[in-house]
């Protein structure tokens, strides 16, 4: 719920918009430590009418389907360690047919019970040094690590035209199952080589076109060579050598996530195509004899590195992830088209702007407003954040909660400062805090005055600040020019020898004028009354 949560809103979807949409929650999950806690023979008697909702695989999902009030698709996937990743690819296919708008794709993994990695150990899949060394010669086995992931997905379209933050583009997906093997946990390298064929024959890709590859990766001596085997087979058969495929593992870094193994692969390799850096695979010393990286045009990288120069065509990346009863799943990402910030109306404010901060309890309102102060005030990002991206995030892509802060500034160092004076509990002129109470009906109005509070320059900074108002401004110039002798913008930028703004022909127009430029930049902000007056 809170990694959900926390993918919501780092995509800037402020939670109440999705509640009743169409939004569809995926998740991989497949261990059952918590029930086996819940449920064993000493525990009986503690069991309730609750016990079982928290136990369900499916409540996994369906519990953020309530929290969220999301009418989409709910489900729990189960195929072991490719379970958020043929999650992905079911939710994929969900948007695109049309039955989901959006999706929240995800897995977890939580290791609260001693019996699976008894049993893992007793297997021989435990690496006994406790490091996943894919691809390397000394490996030994897999380390068990526990975490969790979620994702934003919606269409490509739907996410240029709100404005949305893209990490990268979803072009294929694909899944498929081993089959008849040796044994039920060995992988089927003929059948890993048709699931990557079909995916990227479905997506339009050609294979020798991708740089990346995120693979399954476990360091385990069986599974290693035949995955790369396979990948080679696919994506290096038409490219020179000198174009060699990077491959890597998320596992040598946070080891092997099981269900949410593949969620974290996806995370990994769409941070890397949004930087253009591909981080080193850990653990690797010596290549896997295995393995012929140079006959498969495949290389494992030790250090971080820059994207490969891909000049005009598209930045491109497969990840891999397999369950260990055989079922194989692959999604083909992409870098993402590169577009204007579609923040707000896209203007920038030279002058003050409100943020309002908003949490559940009083605690974490201050938690809050203390996130904000480390981050403006660390030297890593101070160059990087404005205040008007902060302003139009805080308003218009969150949620707004019961416990409110609100603070006008002018700089981000303003900020801080009204920030820290919060914290310690002191006031200012230009911060306010309190709390909403949600039983109370609150209906917003516009009520302007009427003739009387004119004044020479009056409506001067709106006309240079903001772009809306002085559209406005001209186009009630230019119906006024229809039926009078003068000009509505000559006489609000007259300096004031010359101005006639106390004259009634003159002041009784420009007020209304401005009254209905400030209703209109207030509509632009998304503040739309109840009543008007």
């Amino acid at each position: 719920m809170e990694v959900a949560y926390e993918a919501v809103e780092d995509a800037g979807i402020a939670p109440e918009t999705i509640a009743g949409t169409s939004t569809g929650v995926f998740i991989g999950i497949s261990t059952l430590d918590y029930g086996g806690i819940q449920t064993g023979t000493t525990e009986r008697r503690s069991i309730n009418a609750y016990t079982n909702l928290g136990l369900a695989f499916a409540i996994a999902a369906n519990r953020l389907s309530y929290l969220f009030d999301l009418h989409g698709p709910s489900l729990a996937v189960d195929t072991a360690c490719s379970s958020s990743l043929v999650a992905t690819h079911l939710a994929c296919q969900s948007i695109w047919n049309g039955q989901s708008d959006m999706a929240l794709v995800g897995g977890v993994n939580l290791i609260l019970r001693p019996e699976g990695t008894i049993g893992f150990s007793k297997a021989s899949m435990l690496a006994p040094d406790g490091r996943c060394k894919s691809f390397d010669a000394r490996a030994n086995g897999y380390v068990r690590s526990e975490g969790a992931g979620v994702v934003v997905l919606k269409p490509v379209s739907r996410a240029l035209a709100d404005g949305d933050a893209v990490y990268a583009v979803v072009h294929g997906t694909a899944v498929n199952q081993d089959g008849h093997t040796t044994g039920i946990s060995l992988p089927n390298g003929a059948a890993q080589e048709a699931m990557l064929v079909e995916a990227y024959r479905q997506a339009g890709v050609a294979p020798e076109q991708v740089q990346y590859v995120e693979a399954h990766g476990t360091g385990t001596p069986v599974g290693d060579p035949i995955e790369l085997k396979a990948i080679g087979a696919v994506l290096g058969d038409r490219r020179s050598a000198r174009d060699a495929c990077i491959v890597g593992s998320v596992k040598t870094n946070i080891g092997h996530l099981e269900a949410a193994s593949g969620i974290a692969g996806l995370i990994k390799t769409a941070l890397s195509l949004k930087h253009g850096r591909i981080p080193p695979n850990l653990h690797f010393e010596t290549p896997n004899p295995d393995i012929p990286f140079e006959a498969l045009k495949l290389r494992v990288p030790q250090t971080v590195e820059q994207w490969p120069d891909t000049g005009a065509a598209p930045r491109l990346a497969g990840v891999n992830s397999f369950g260990f009863g055989g079922t194989n799943a692959h999604v083909i990402l992409g870098a993402p088209e590169r577009v204007e910030d579609g923040s707000g109306s896209g203007t920038r404010h030279d002058g003050s702007l409100l943020v309002p901060l908003s949490a559940r309890s009083p605690e974490a309102l201050e938690a809050r407003a203390r996130s904000y102060v480390d981050l403006l005030t660390d030297p890593a990002s101070r160059g990087d954040v404005s205040l008007h991206d902060i302003g139009y995030t805080a308003s218009l892509r969150r949620g707004h909660h019961d416990h409110r802060l609100t603070v006008v500034a002018q700089s981000t160092a303003e900020m801080v400062e009204q920030l820290e004076a919060f914290l310690a509990g002191e006031t200012r002129p230009y911060m306010a805090s309190g709390r909403h109470v949600a039983s109370r009906s609150h209906k917003l109005a516009f009520v302007f005055s009427g003739m009387g509070p004119q004044w020479w320059a009056m409506g001067r900074q709106l006309l240079h600040d903001e772009p809306v108002v002085r559209d406005v401004i001209r186009q009630c110039d230019a119906l006024l020019r229809q039926h009078a002798d003068w000009s509505l913008w000559d006489e609000l930028t007259a300096d004031e020898a010359r101005s006639r703004i106390q004259q009634t022909q003159i002041a009784q127009p420009a007020i209304f004028a401005l009254q209905v430029g400030l209703a209109t930049l207030w509509r632009s902000w998304g503040i739309r009354p109840a009543a008007r007056s």
